[in-house]
């Protein structure tokens, strides 16, 4: 958790300094700070437990909560072709779920710390719809991201099968080890943000510089 937290804080330090902030560059340092942000949180949750242990699991899932939103609205700025609306959703079902999980009480039944990872026990009904807020914009953003890159130029469509592959990272991985041990559903937010430092390298070396040399062209 320690090392994957300074690895994405020293990826987004890089971000500011390397590329300075742009509107796209804004949605990758929020993605990788987010990131670290839960890193930091799950560190905390199980080193701590008791009360503090709720808050940093409420921090830590607002966080990450608003990472397939920001994925979205990173494939309409490198595309340039996703409605604003579709956007704007994202947005508006992400921040449904942080607000509930700031301020709902009972959200969090109990939380486990395994040796790699850590378990979240959601309030029983919130953990499916959760999972399927997740699991459908991540899709969305594979789906979208495969087929603007059909029609895009060269550079835009290498950001954006790179965008696809980064979020395949994400479900493959994840797919294969619930699979294997069906006990580590719960463990779906950890284990997932555990790979996800292969995503933070796949934007920050490969879809932001090769969109700016896009827009550098034009």
């Amino acid at each position: 958790m320690i090392a994957t937290g300074i690895i994405e804080t020293l990826l987004l330090i890089y971000t500011v300094i390397r590329y300075r902030f742009s509107p796209l560059n804004r949605i990758v340092t929020a993605t990788l700070a987010l990131l670290a942000l839960f890193q930091l949180c799950e560190f905390h949750v199980c080193r701590s437990g008791g009360p503090s242990a709720e808050l940093f699991s409420r921090i830590g899932f607002a966080a990450i909560t608003l990472l397939p939103p920001l994925g979205l609205n990173l494939i309409a700025m490198v595309s340039r072709q996703v409605s604003k609306w579709l956007v704007f959703f994202a947005y508006a079902t992400g921040i449904v779920f942080a607000v509930l999980f700031s301020m709902g009480r009972g959200v969090f039944r109990s939380h486990v710390c395994a040796g790699n990872y850590a378990i979240f026990q959601l309030k029983p009904g919130l953990g499916g719809m959760y999972f399927a807020y997740y699991y459908a914009w991540l899709i969305v953003g594979i789906l979208l991201s495969l087929y603007l890159s059909s029609k895009a130029a060269r550079q835009v469509r290498e950001a954006l099968l790179l965008q696809a592959v980064g979020y395949l990272i994400l479900l493959i991985p994840v797919g294969i080890v619930n699979d294997l041990n069906p006990k580590t559903i719960s463990g779906i937010p950890s284990i997932m943000c555990g790979f996800a430092v292969i995503y933070a390298f796949t934007l920050v070396f490969g879809i932001v510089p090769r969109t700016l040399r896009v827009r550098q062209t034009k």
